[in-house]
């Protein structure tokens, strides 16, 4: 099922529109944008990967020196029986495990909405060790007149969620490491439910557990506890192998709706939703049993890395929801849907 309105300008932002960080590089993907709107601009914080031009018989990928705060180069031939590169995302080397892009998370600007300018230079890139494979996938909330932003920090130390805040998209201030590995798809509701911060985060399990979607709270955006697991993947449907929060919980009059993401054993990507209690965002009142969008255009289809819809945010519009989302992990896309429509696929 596939109920959304895509804009007829996608994609909106192409890698051919994003200029690259340093001379060295190529922009491979832009794609999975944060969103918020700022002084009458929508903003989009977009990821953005990049790599060096590649060389016959070796993979060469870019890491975050973090105490020079410089790119290196990491060369790997593909003769070498301990190179295991089957993915373009990812690969392995004997034990350790790397990624063939280095992301950094930019600023676009619109004043329509459809037709973005995006900044020339990165906005928040790796810097400490947690970061020396990139920062990813940034969701935003804003909370009065701040903005948060809980992103995926990748290293060798392992995927866990960074935090960061600011108030005029020029100054921010870094936190500690919010959840550690593994742990990502991360994103705060926009206020206190009962006195206390909530925060949808997934970390996954190794044999034991799973890809599944836990909810924690904080009485300070500081310090996390009462963790549980809110939905977990089902068999034999379309979120079977991983699921994660996409965009900032939504108040509605039936509770808190909630936009996320789920993969099938394929790694096809779709998005659907589940509402939750209002006054208590433990408790699932219901959740759909069929995606309201999954990929069907061509630039969703074929990409970076195919066969995706992935969306970190979106804007309210009264009874409408503004979707922009990462197609084919290669492209940024818009696409619109009311509200009650969704509510409408939830029993």
């Amino acid at each position: 099922m596939d109920i959304v309105n895509r804009f007829s300008e996608n994609p909106l932002i192409k890698p051919e529109d994003v200029k690259p960080s340093r001379e060295d590089l190529i922009v491979e993907c832009v794609f999975n944008p944060g969103v918020f709107e700022y002084k009458g601009f929508v903003g989009l914080l977009c990821r953005v990967a990049e790599r060096p031009p590649q060389k016959k018989d070796y993979l060469t990928i870019p890491v975050m020196n973090p105490f020079h705060h410089e790119i290196e180069f990491l060369e790997f031939s593909y003769k070498d029986p301990l190179l295991d590169y089957d993915d373009p995302r990812k690969f392995r080397y004997g034990n350790k495990g790397y990624l063939t892009t280095l992301s950094h998370l930019r600023l676009a600007w619109s004043e329509d909405g459809i037709n973005f300018k995006i900044d020339e230079k990165p906005t928040i890139k790796g810097w400490t060790t947690y970061e020396t494979f990139g920062v990813e996938d940034c969701r935003i909330t804003r909370i009065f007149d701040e903005y948060y932003l809980t992103y995926t920090a990748v290293s060798e130390n392992g995927v866990c969620v960074g935090f960061i805040s600011t108030m005029d998209w020029k100054n921010f201030k870094r936190y500690p490491v919010m959840f550690p590995p593994h742990n990502k798809d991360c994103v705060l509701f926009p206020e206190k439910i009962n006195g206390k911060y909530y925060a949808l985060h997934r970390p996954s399990g190794i044999m034991l557990g799973g890809n599944f979607i836990w909810i924690s709270s904080s009485p300070d955006l500081i310090h996390w506890g009462n963790h549980s697991v809110l939905i977990r993947t089902r068999e034999n449907m379309w979120d079977n192998e991983r699921i994660g929060a996409c965009g900032v919980p939504i108040k509605t009059d039936k509770g808190w709706l909630v936009i996320y993401h789920g993969a099938d054993y394929t790694s096809k990507y779709c998005v659907g939703a589940m509402l939750l209690d209002y006054e208590n965002p433990e408790k699932v009142i219901s959740r759909c049993s069929e995606p309201f969008m999954e990929p069907r255009e061509e630039y969703e289809k074929e990409g970076f890395f195919g066969n995706v819809v992935f969306t970190n945010g979106h804007l309210v519009k009264g009874d409408e929801l503004i979707i922009y989302y990462g197609a084919a992990d290669k492209y940024v896309c818009g696409a619109k849907i009311k509200i009650s429509n969704i509510l409408s696929t939830l029993k």
